[in-house]
């Protein structure tokens, strides 16, 4: 996907699916004393080129979590400068992304957002929706409790109207309930910071996922770096509650 000098190519076998919790925009502005709002404009740069590299690097899907549902408790100015950053970033890009071939996909709650950016992202997510190389998830007003709720109270609804039994809900059912119906399960999930906590993302998804925590600041986040993580996940030995064939 990139046009510049390709990055190292990572380690066999790769994920399919990688989510990433980009945290550390704040505490990067304030050792440069500068208001958060610039951390998390400067983390936009690294969303760019983490987008490109995961392409380059083989990856087919890759989630980052841009607003959680417990962010509304920020102060309104950053809450604001966070909804600002997200609209740009999906006008700025959008045919850009759409030319490589990039599928967008925006999950969350959206109930509770205004107008012009339920626009934004359902123009994106129509625009790009033929695209099968890569598929960009962004979690924007995402919990994952919250979305394990919302799939439940669909269930419930149908159970409801008759058009499903209780014992019909299985496993597959409610995962085509959730936001990401029809992506596969999250294989690596990255935290950078230093933080070992996945705070409330993709609790479903990443049941199994191989979790990798990094300590660097997000807007310092590079290609090497995702690169770095997937070497890492190729080291794990994944056996899904299993045993070892070659165990004693």
């Amino acid at each position: 996907m990139s046009e510049d000098a390709p990055i190292a190519p990572a380690s066999a076998p790769l994920p399919r699916h990688v989510a990433i919790i980009m945290d550390g925009n704040g505490r990067w502005a304030k050792q440069r004393h500068r208001p958060r709002s610039y951390g998390h404009s400067r983390g936009v740069e690294a969303v760019r080129e983490t987008v490109q590299a995961a392409g380059d690097l083989g990856v087919t899907c890759l989630t980052v979590f841009s607003f959680s549902t417990e962010n509304w408790n920020r102060p309104k100015a950053e809450i604001g400068a966070l909804f600002e950053l997200m609209k740009h970033y999906v006008q700025a890009d959008l045919e850009s992304l759409h030319g490589r071939g990039v599928r967008i996909r925006i999950i969350g709650r959206r109930d509770d957002l205004d107008e012009d950016i339920l626009e934004i992202i359902e123009k994106a997510e129509h625009r790009t929706r033929e695209n099968r190389r890569f598929t960009l998830n962004i979690a924007f007003n995402y919990g994952g409790r919250d979305e394990i709720v919302r799939a439940t109270q669909k269930l419930a609804q149908r159970v409801e109207a008759g058009e499903l039994k209780p014992d019909d809900v299985s496993l597959d059912l409610f995962e085509g309930e959730l936001d990401t119906a029809e992506l596969p399960d999250v294989d690596l999930l990255i935290r950078t910071s230093g933080e070992q906590r996945i705070s409330n993302f993709m609790l479903w998804q990443a049941a199994y996922a191989e979790l990798v925590f990094m300590d660097v600041l997000w807007p310092d986040f590079t290609p090497k770096h995702l690169r770095d993580a997937l070497d890492e996940f190729a080291r794990r030995e994944r056996r899904y509650g299993g045993v070892d064939a070659g165990a004693a």
